[in-house]
């Protein structure tokens, strides 16, 4: 586990991503989940993050809800971040103990009408151009500027710094 699994939510994911890599099992959130942060049964984006040594390790996750509940979405997230995420091998349960998880819950994309609404430290961005798609969450370390956030989300979706492209914010609820 974690070292610092406070927040239900990162239990969850570490619990999910414990039960996969050891049994290849799929959590079901438990009840008492719900009763002690009911906010878990609604539906919404999420994106699981998980760190070694402060370094990103693994991170997937959904800008809008794929699963009924926002526990559902995090148990399925954890599992992906740990397994799915292409520019890492898979997390092996030795690993589990060193890393840290956090979870971003996503409020809802609008539109930019701006870069000058835009701010890295409190919106994360989606851009888009085409079929050519990428997302960066808010806060993330090394990124400090409105140019350096856009050009980041360029660079990942395969995009010049002179293509045009639709550019949405939103803001997120972390958990460590």
């Amino acid at each position: 586990m974690t070292r610092h699994a406070t927040h239900p939510l990162v239990r969850l994911a570490t619990q999910a991503i414990a039960a996969f890599l050891a049994d290849r099992q799929v959590l079901e959130p438990p009840a008492d989940l719900y009763e002690a942060w009911p906010e878990a049964l609604r539906p919404a984006g999420v994106f699981v993050c998980l760190k070694h040594e402060g370094r990103l390790r693994g991170c997937i996750g959904t800008t809008e809800p794929l699963h009924e509940t926002l526990a559902i979405e995090v148990v399925r997230n954890a599992i992906g971040a740990a397994t799915r995420d292409p520019r890492f091998p898979p997390v092996q349960l030795y690993e589990l103990t060193d890393l840290s998880i956090a979870i971003d819950i996503l409020g809802p994309c609008e539109p930019a009408p701006g870069l000058e609404a835009l701010d890295p430290a409190r919106y994360g961005i989606v851009v888009r151009a085409g079929e050519k798609r990428s997302v960066l969450l808010p806060a993330i370390e090394g990124i400090r500027s409105v140019s350096e956030q856009v050009a980041a989300a360029r660079l990942k979706a395969g995009l010049g710094p002179d293509d045009p492209i639709e550019l949405l914010r939103f803001e997120v609820q972390r958990f460590h």
